[in-house]
């Protein structure tokens, strides 16, 4: 099958390993001139849907994985199928089912879902939110990721935990860098663009911690690869943390918070530890103390993690060959 993956985003780590597991080019769709205002996004959306067609039309895509939020991309693809012959596939985050500002478009994502081969979700609560409306789901824990690997993060001194964040409305920024501050003996690097982060924080952090700035494939797969642990935390339930399984796959342990889901995902290799300073830093001695079992533990997660995923890929592969006879 000639297959394709959309994504109106930037970049997006998820999106391109799916793709590389499908044997599929990544396509990032994304014009940020219009900037996401209400006044002007409407022009953005579009430009976005006119390039999309061409990227199916040009690569004569009979399968399309699309990544929602924007539902719109999702639609686009449906509206596509009208003209062409196409199967597509929907990976929705989590963001797209519970972000406040994609939650009155739900009627529309549950129309797009119905109307595709499978969607993909993390779990079994996002997934009935898709069942509901009529669409069949396929459950994607997580992906194998392959990151090429620069030296930078390889010679460190100490003990080093690179926290993985976007600096979003659903991280505990401010419970990490007080944790931080306890731990002054530990290194905490935060990766992603820090433009959101509160200026006041920002002022405060603590000397051992420091800002990267958004790191290449190549940084980013060395910090992974050379910390001693990777923390990626949320406030919101049913989010899977993908800089967590990022790490696992790369066989580097994991602190992520105390969530039942994330505790199914991560059930080694891993601390999980409420949104509060005390327990962050408790979690990171906890790993300190014995980083070496937690990284076996991690490399025996990365292994079945490659299992089940080989599974997964079976099923989706099954599904689209079931829709293609209907």
């Amino acid at each position: 099958m000639r297959a394709v993956f959309i994504s109106w985003a930037p970049h997006c780590s998820r999106s391109d390993n799916i793709a590389r597991e499908f044997g599929a080019p990544s396509y990032m769709v994304y014009n940020d001139r219009w900037g996401s205002r209400p006044l002007t996004i409407i022009f953005k959306y579009l430009w976005q849907m006119v390039e999309t067609f061409k990227v199916l039309s040009r690569e004569k895509a009979e399968v399309a994985f699309v990544m929602t939020p924007p539902v719109f991309a999702g639609l686009t693809l449906y509206l596509y199928s009208w003209f062409r012959p196409l199967q597509y596939v929907v990976d929705v985050h989590t963001a797209a089912l519970l972000m406040p500002r994609w939650k009155r478009m739900q009627w529309l994502q549950r129309f797009v879902c119905k109307k595709a081969a499978t969607t993909l979700v993390t779990n079994d609560h996002l997934g009935g939110l898709i069942s509901a409306g009529g669409g069949h789901t396929t459950i994607v824990l997580d992906v194998p990721v392959q990151y090429p690997c620069s030296p930078r993060f390889a010679h460190k001194t100490g003990f080093t935990v690179a926290v993985i964040c976007s600096f979003n409305y659903d991280e505990p920024i401010d419970q990490i860098l007080q944790a931080a501050a306890q731990l002054p003996e530990v290194t905490f690097l935060f990766t992603g663009d820090p433009t959101p982060l509160d200026p006041n924080l920002r002022n405060t952090m603590p000397a051992n911690a420091s800002l990267t700035g958004f790191l290449s494939s190549q940084d980013y797969g060395s910090l992974l690869t050379h910390a001693d642990a990777v923390m990626s935390l949320t406030t919101r339930d049913h989010t899977m943390l993908r800089g967590a399984y990022e790490a696992i796959y790369l066989g580097t342990p994991v602190v992520v918070s105390n969530w039942g889901l994330l505790k199914r995902a991560f059930d080694e290799g891993a601390e999980h530890v409420e949104n509060h300073a005390a327990a962050i830093a408790q979690g990171i001695r906890r790993i300190q103390a014995d980083a070496a079992g937690y990284r076996r533990a991690a490399v025996n997660l990365r292994q079945r993690k490659l299992q089940r995923w080989a599974e997964v890929q079976r099923a989706i592969e099954a599904r689209l060959a079931a829709c293609a006879k209907r």
